[in-house]
């Protein structure tokens, strides 16, 4: 099992950031129809940090958070965790349901399940675009929501996945509705299996 840790060599990264790009464009798309309306996205910003730092980047690990979680099994597996800022999070909420910024004081029913269909597009949509390119069946988990500290929501990313890699793949972006923005943060944990397999790829 010396792959346990297979390091993001340069190839790797090139192709699990065309993956990134792809599947979060692909996720908005999709997103967008479910809503009927027309969400955009900026060109995502993608890079590789130490999963240590996965806190900080998101306002330290006692700092309050949604997170939305998905686990894939099949052919290619891993972990997909979108992490957002709590007061970000009731800003997305509003986006998404074309209510005025402010509108959303906290998480009910209806904007849990808005967010849990955020995390369930793009985390599919993601997936759809890494089986095409390596080929394979991918079986997406529904999404969880998780309302926390950053640093417990972490917890769980690292206590249900024993063998993960040091470093994961940040995907940031913009969603934007009209005038209104948010910015929104993606974490892909590839299993080590998963990431040797696109490592193994000719190109």
């Amino acid at each position: 099992m010396n792959e346990q840790h297979t390091e993001f060599d340069t190839k790797l990264f090139k192709a699990l950031q065309s993956i990134a790009e792809e599947g979060i464009h692909n996720a908005v798309s999709g997103f967008s129809g479910l809503l009927g309306q027309t969400l955009q996205v900026s060109q995502p910003s993608v890079k590789l940090v130490p999963l240590a730092n996965i806190p900080y980047i998101n306002g330290g690990p006692e700092n309050e958070a949604i997170g939305i979680y998905l686990r894939a099994e099949g052919d290619i597996s891993g972990q997909i965790m979108m992490i957002i800022p709590y007061a970000k999070a009731l800003e997305l909420v509003d986006l998404l349901l074309e209510q005025p910024q402010g509108t959303t004081q906290e998480l009910g029913s209806l904007e849990r399940s808005a967010l849990a269909e955020v995390g369930n597009q793009t985390g599919t949509f993601f997936l759809n675009s890494l089986a095409k390119m390596i080929g394979g069946e991918v079986r997406p988990s529904p999404p969880a929501v998780m309302v926390d500290m950053v640093g417990a929501i972490l917890d769980i990313i690292v206590a249900t996945n024993g063998g993960i890699s040091d470093t994961v793949l940040l995907m940031e972006a913009d969603m934007t509705n009209g005038d209104e923005s948010v910015e929104t943060n993606f974490w892909v944990i590839p299993d080590p299996a998963t990431l040797h397999r696109i490592a193994s790829m000719g190109g």
